[in-house]
């Protein structure tokens, strides 16, 4: 099996790697039809009720994830997740229910998107944690990587299945199919041998949130690593909106070019995981470089003067966002000690996700007040201040050089002035 692939050996990985991709492609499906749901048949095409949808999918998480940590750290990360999957799963079926029956209105679906918040805030660290306990220590960049293939693989075919199923026959079905899907990663949770977990020791102290905080504010490394991830996650990363304004407001498109769009990211970011899964040991340059070409691709995707060029400039901007997704969160993964890794993950996603319930409104009230293309220039230039200013800290505080080697493959190659 070839080193993009060296996760898969493991039957345990294997297994729930299956059970996700299964559930990823519903999730995908969910996503597409709930935009369009607010967008088209609650709401006359509001951006900001979509912004506030979005925020509040995400709004728990910063609240709860440093606690979702902790239990992460104390308690069998299995029984965490068939817990967290459950609820999941019974929230999307809620929401199919109130849309077959006629009966959602927008209210409705404000307080499933809170409750699926909720228990994503204690889905994340686990799931996150998790990949330490399925691999071994030097394959866990392969298996982060792995994992964000699988996801954008779904991406590449649950949204386009999703237009396609509204297209047909409405929102609903393609709830259901979500709602469904949950099974699959619930089976595979029950296959899991336990007893072929690499646990780390269990903890014979208490612990508590103060030390994961304290733990991280000790290492700049890491929050460096936080600000990136948080103004990406905050400012660029808010695609649930802006294709939706683009594909319905900018181009006048109907679902299935919609949920086109969401497969044209996908090709990206699918690369940009398989990418991952093959470069073993990641670089702090590999994310600067990749958070500055993003920058660039989002601008100019917000520029796009058909829906064509828009389609084709969403591969490069889902390429390099996913490059510094899985570069993040390897780096902080395989340089966090065990019995801090559930409550520093927790933090991790709470910064990444938690930006959202601050972005998503005001990217929403942006595309009301200044048209949709802004809601893709303004995140651009965020994360371009983002890129300078973190270069800025590394050439002038850490004693650093860079270069921006302008080649396929691109990259940002720093090293000590000394050198």
């Amino acid at each position: 099996m070839s080193r993009t692939f060296a996760s898969l050996r493991i039957y345990n990985y294997r297994c729930f790697a299956a059970g996700a991709l299964a559930s990823n492609i519903g999730t995908w499906m969910a996503r597409t039809a709930q935009d369009w749901l607010v967008l088209t048949e609650l709401t006359d095409r509001s951006s900001i009720a979509l912004g506030i949808v979005t925020g509040l999918q995400f709004l728990p998480i910063p609240l709860l994830a440093p606690y979702a940590g902790l239990i992460a750290d104390r308690m069998s990360k299995v029984r965490l997740l068939k817990i967290t999957q459950a609820a999941l799963s019974l929230n999307a079926l809620a929401l199919f229910i109130l849309v077959g029956t006629g009966t959602a209105q927008l209210w409705h679906v404000y307080l499933l998107a809170f409750i699926q918040g909720i228990a994503v805030s204690f889905d994340n660290p686990a799931r996150q944690a998790f990949v330490n306990e399925l691999v071994p220590h030097e394959l866990v960049p392969n298996a982060v990587g792995l994992n964000s293939a699988s996801f954008n693989s779904a991406r590449l075919f649950g949204p386009a299945l999703a237009g396609i199923v509204i297209g047909l026959w409405g929102v609903a079905p393609a709830l259901a199919i979500n709602a469904a899907s949950f099974g699959a990663v619930l089976l595979s949770l029950f296959l899991i041998r336990e007893a072929e977990l690499l646990l780390s020791p269990p903890r014979t102290t208490r612990g508590t949130v103060a030390e994961g905080i304290a733990y991280v504010r000790a290492r700049p490394d890491l929050v460096l690593i936080f600000a990136v991830i948080f103004m990406l996650g905050t400012f660029g990363m808010n695609f649930q909106i802006t294709m939706a304004l683009m594909a319905t407001k900018v181009y006048g498109k109907g679902a299935a070019e919609f949920g086109l769009l969401g497969s044209f990211m996908a090709i990206g970011t699918l690369a940009g995981a398989l990418m991952a899964a093959r470069r073993g040991t990641p670089r702090l340059r590999t994310l600067l470089g990749a958070l500055g070409a993003f920058s660039v691709a989002c601008f100019l995707a917000g520029l796009a003067p058909s829906y064509s060029i828009f389609a084709l400039l969403l591969i490069p901007c889902g390429l390099f966002a996913l490059t510094v997704m899985t570069t993040a969160n390897s780096t902080v993964q395989l340089s966090t000690q065990p019995e801090f890794r559930g409550r520093v993950m927790a933090l991790y996603m709470a910064i990444f996700m938690g930006g959202t319930p601050l972005g998503a409104p005001i990217i929403g009230w942006v595309g009301d007040a200044f048209g949709p293309r802004w809601t893709l220039l303004v995140g651009a230039i965020a994360c371009w201040i983002t890129f300078l200013a973190v270069g800025w800290f590394l050439i002038f505080r850490r004693n650093l050089r860079a270069r921006l080697r302008l080649r396929w493959p691109l990259r940002l190659e720093v090293w000590h002035k000394q050198d």
